[in-house]
């Protein structure tokens, strides 16, 4: 399995075709879907999580495919690729491979690897947790998540983040890049305000519907953020 995930800034004169890719890709895609296995075109937030604040000039593109070769022959014909080196002002893709992964999305998990994988101990790790909010809950989770949000990369070892969804404030999810896993696993567990917060979604039944995996991180493409190419 390999997956793709783009990140397109449109700037200036050319935001609106931020805002067009989502309708034309999805289009394209219905007709031809370039032997793509599952399929997500997101919009963003402003503070690199989950945000209530949309971010109109990023958007984001995440593909799974059996192997690298498929993506490498959507990258050279698909008309897709070339409307976003065309109009973005930057963008870049990181290039991923599934390790663990438990959870749903849209009533599948799209990353399930037959084998757990396990991270070398210096090895970058890539975390995507995503949830569906529970139309009745959505205003505790947007009370609570901006404490989160504001430390998050304060965090030793953090390298990056993006908020991205599927529909305003009810599909979200977030991708963040780490130097290793222990660093991860420092925020995720060791950290107060983020470990409440997870009880809270337990106990409240925040989610209708929820997904965590993790990645390695095979390389990347384009102009990636300097704290990844480090």
């Amino acid at each position: 399995m390999f997956v793709s995930f783009t990140v397109a800034k449109y700037s200036g004169k050319n935001i609106l075709f931020g805002f067009f890719s989502m309708a034309i890709f999805r289009f394209l895609l219905f007709f031809k879907n370039h032997n793509i296995q599952f399929s997500k075109l997101m919009g963003s937030g402003k503070n690199g999580t989950f945000d209530i604040q949309p971010d109109l000039e990023q958007w984001a593109y995440m593909w799974v495919w059996e192997n690298e070769e498929d993506y490498a022959r959507f990258k050279e014909k698909s008309w897709i690729m070339k409307y976003i080196q065309k109009y973005s002002t930057t963008n870049f893709t990181l290039f991923l491979q599934p390790k663990q992964s438990h959870g749903l999305w849209d009533k599948r998990n799209p990353f399930e690897v037959e084998n757990k994988g396990i991270f070398t101990e210096n090895e970058t790790i890539i975390v995507l947790t995503r949830a569906s909010i529970r139309i009745q809950k959505a205003a505790d989770f947007w009370r609570n998540v901006p404490e989160i949000a504001k430390n998050f990369a304060q965090n030793e070892g953090f390298l990056y983040s993006i908020g991205v969804g599927e529909m305003p404030f009810f599909k979200q999810a977030t991708l963040s890049v780490w130097k290793n896993e222990n660093s991860m696993k420092a925020f995720a567990y060791r950290k107060n305000e983020h470990a409440e917060v997870i009880k809270k979604t337990r106990s409240q039944k925040w989610y209708s519907e929820e997904l965590f995996a993790r990645f390695s991180l095979l390389g990347y493409s384009g102009n990636v953020p300097v704290s990844i190419s480090e």
